[in-house]
């Protein structure tokens, strides 16, 4: 929102929210009407790819906008270090507006005038004529509009919503108040208008000329620099004919300088060229791959959890992973990305972040939760695990956690496969097991005297029913062999009893298996606290669910814009969490295996450091 904001500010169906895309159907029911029912010769396919070309256009931001990210979490060209945070995104997310907005237009010019109907797919002099309006009138007129909105009347009323992003992503291009795009789209009309009514309109000059300038919008608000040098060394002119990202970023941090376009001649005829230009762009091309101290190793978790990750749908990403309805049509690029990934994945960068000195990034293995379930999917997947701790080492990481499905026992024994295989690595490798536990002792109610422990028993369940039995809390199993594989953890068997048939315990303790008969089994009012990895199916409505163990992260942790799967914003699991927390103690033990760090320990530590758990405290049963 702009600091003042003046007229024409909202975009007229923002009240429609997620459903804003109904204002298009009645043009497009217009369009494949009319086609469908016309003969052969009166059929207009114009009109008819005026829907394909919005779908096209979504399609080519969406890519630049996956680039982006990746890129500038892997680091190298990067330009500006600041970060990026949920406000930024949820500020950003109608990018599509001025889709939608293109799209009637486009459709209402179409209906109206015979002159933009039926046109042919190339016109040689329409699409030079479309190149020297766009070279004169339009980067000239745009200079001077530009400057005019730096005009602190303007400013504080439109621009200055756009210029609430410092650090810059390509679909902050297009992130302006309902009024200042349609003077864009005005003066981007110059050149279609201009052959349309001259009569050399094709597709070729109207739709190229727009995914000109979605292209130009896209890279030059990338926060990379990916113009090579040797193109200005070819041909030196071309430094007054082309931006660059590393030029327009100076817009954005400077304010006052290279206003131009797409060509900065009228910023070197107006004196308004920024004098860093050069020397920023330079320094960005030479700048490397960021070295992580921390790396936090996850994998994808379903096919649809590509548009849940940060590289996917930013506004989706920013938001805990659920079901979205829109995700669903998009079914056949779900299938042909699982059947890439599973041919060709490698291991990518998600995000990078930043805590005090720390440099952190996570990184994703391109396997699925059911792959990691089949055994013979085991040996590729540990290979792919391997590969990325043997990478971390070469970068210099300190700790790499292992979230998630790859600290499987039954794939690599929590870990200890790789440590025992490389026994000189130098970073330490852990599993999160001990904070994980110190997080659900922490969540169970004071008072409680007895809790149920139902599901898979982990390393972290096994270490919680130890502390429970050490205190006195009697702990309910639900199976005699779930006893048996408890008994031999605990010191006081006499706290380990088998439930009887009633299950009338407010406290469950619940891993993975846990069946939705056994919840329906549950009282009214009962609490469930997950000690596994990926959080139970909720079908009661009458009872308290918790998140799986995670804890807040603390204020200065940087460029959090993405929730890490179903947890809320800015919480991080506790694998996650403790990985950050050894590199900041400088701890030198592992934590994979059978091996644990001290619990109260690892829980001191992450309190110190500004980690703080999703309960109130008042709520906490342990004090250690």
């Amino acid at each position: 929102m702009a600091t003042t904001p003046g007229l024409l500010t909202d975009w007229p169906w923002t009240p429609l929210g997620r459903f804003k895309y109904v204002v298009l159907a009645p043009w497009v029911a217009h369009s494949i009407y009319s086609n469908a029912t016309k003969g052969e010769c009166e059929r207009d396919l114009t009109n008819l790819l005026i829907l394909p070309f919005l779908l096209w256009r979504m399609l080519h931001d969406q890519i630049w906008i996956s680039i982006s990210r990746h890129r500038t979490a892997n680091g190298k060209n990067r330009i500006v270090d600041k970060t990026i945070e949920f406000e930024q995104v949820d500020r950003e997310s109608n990018w599509d507006d001025q889709i939608i907005l293109n799209g009637i237009l486009f459709y209402i010019a179409n209906n109206l005038s015979s002159y933009a109907s039926r046109l042919p797919w190339w016109r040689t002099d329409g699409v030079i004529l479309t190149s020297l309006l766009h070279i004169g009138p339009v980067e000239f007129l745009y200079y001077w509009l530009h400057r005019a909105l730096h005009h602190h009347f303007l400013y504080s009323r439109y621009h200055s919503h756009h210029h609430s992003s410092i650090v810059t992503e390509p679909i902050t291009s297009v992130i302006h108040p309902f009024g200042e795009q349609i003077a864009y789209f005005l003066l981007f009309a110059i050149p279609t208008l201009a052959t349309v009514y001259t009569g050399t309109a094709s597709l070729a000059s109207t739709f190229g000329y727009i995914t000109y300038i979605d292209l130009m919008n896209n890279m030059g608000h990338c926060n990379f620099e990916l113009i090579p040098k040797r193109l200005f060394s070819i041909f030196p002119p071309l430094k007054y004919l082309m931006y660059t990202p590393s030029y327009h970023s100076l817009h954005h941090t400077q304010f006052r300088t290279n206003y131009s376009l797409f060509m900065p001649i009228y910023d070197y005829i107006y004196g308004t060229m920024d004098k860093s230009t050069d020397s920023l762009y330079e320094t960005s091309l030479k700048r490397e791959e960021d070295a992580p101290d921390v790396v936090h190793l996850t994998h994808l978790t379903t096919p649809q959890s590509i548009y849940h990750i940060r590289l996917g749908f930013a506004s989706v990403a920013s938001k805990p992973e659920g079901s979205t309805w829109y995700i669903l049509l998009m079914w056949p690029v779900t299938l042909w990305s699982a059947i890439l990934n599973s041919i060709y994945g490698r291991t990518f960068i998600l995000e990078r972040n930043k805590l005090e000195k720390l440099k952190l990034q996570s990184w994703a293995i391109p396997r699925y939760n059911v792959q990691y379930l089949k055994k013979w999917q085991s040996r590729a997947i540990n290979g792919l695990i391997e590969k990325a701790i043997l990478d971390a080492e070469a970068k210099g990481t300190k700790v790499l956690s292992l979230g998630l499905l790859n600290q499987r026992k039954e794939l690599n024994k929590n870990g200890e496969f790789y440590v025992r295989r490389y026994p000189k690595l130098k970073l330490r490798v852990v599993d999160g097991s001990s904070l994980a536990v110190a997080i659900v002792l922490n969540s169970i109610p004071k008072g409680t005297s007895e809790v149920l422990v139902v599901g898979n028993l982990t390393k972290v369940a096994r270490s919680v029913a130890f502390a429970l039995c050490e205190r006195g809390i009697q702990i309910n199993i639900s199976s005699q062999c779930e006893y048996e594989n408890l008994k031999q953890c605990v010191t006081s068997q006499s706290n380990l009893v088998v439930m009887s048939k009633s299950v009338a315990h407010k406290t469950w303790l619940v891993g993975d298996a846990l069946t939705e008969k056994q919840q329906l089994n549950a009282p009214k009012g009962a609490l469930f606290i997950p000690f596994s990895t990926f959080p139970p199916k909720k079908v009661r409505r009458d009872c308290s669910y918790l998140h799986t163990p995670a804890m807040l992260a603390p204020a200065s942790l940087q460029n959090l814009d993405s929730c890490e799967n179903w947890l809320p914003r800015r919480a991080l699991s506790a694998v996650r969490a403790v990985g950050i927390v050894h590199a900041l103690e400088g701890w030198t033990e592992h934590e994979c295996g059978e091996n644990m760090l001290s619990v109260e320990k690892v829980w001191q530590a992450a309190l110190k450091h500004g980690f703080r758990p999703l309960g109130s405290p008042c709520n906490w049963f342990f004090s250690f």
